[in-house]
């Protein structure tokens, strides 16, 4: 197993890496709508945060040489069901047809106060 790290996102809040690579498999931690400088959270708007969780997501894949082109699975973790419609429109306009496979929960907390928390599990196959 090896660790993927960039300063490019957030930094991990716990005892976590913000990904490994395991094989051919890249897991990408939940990562949230955070300003990877300043440790802000961004956004007003779902869809702001979702944006911002997304582009952490690509940042953390560049570091490995991947792209969100390379994400089989996603999991979405939402606090509020009613946001799931504008998280989807985000989302479409981040991954295109095949699009990875994906779960949606609607969670009670996230670790910080955050709407949207994305991780991804990508392909690391083709790598040189």
């Amino acid at each position: 197993m090896e660790e993927i790290s960039t300063d490019a996102a957030p930094p991990s809040i716990g005892p976590f890496s913000q990904a490994v690579r395991d094989g051919d498999r890249i897991y990408v931690s939940g990562q949230g709508p955070v300003d990877p400088t300043s440790g802000d959270i961004v956004g007003d708007t779902i869809g702001e945060q979702t944006t911002r969780t997304l582009e952490n997501i690509d940042a953390v894949l560049a570091a490995a040489g991947r792209s969100l082109d390379d994400v089989v699975k996603a999991t979405v973790f939402v606090q509020d069901m009613d946001d799931y419609d504008e998280i989807n429109e985000v989302y479409a306009e981040h991954f295109s047809a095949p699009y990875p496979a994906r779960s949606a929960v609607q969670v009670e907390d996230l670790p910080i106060d955050i709407g949207v928390e994305i991780e991804v599990v990508a392909s690391a196959r083709g790598e040189e």
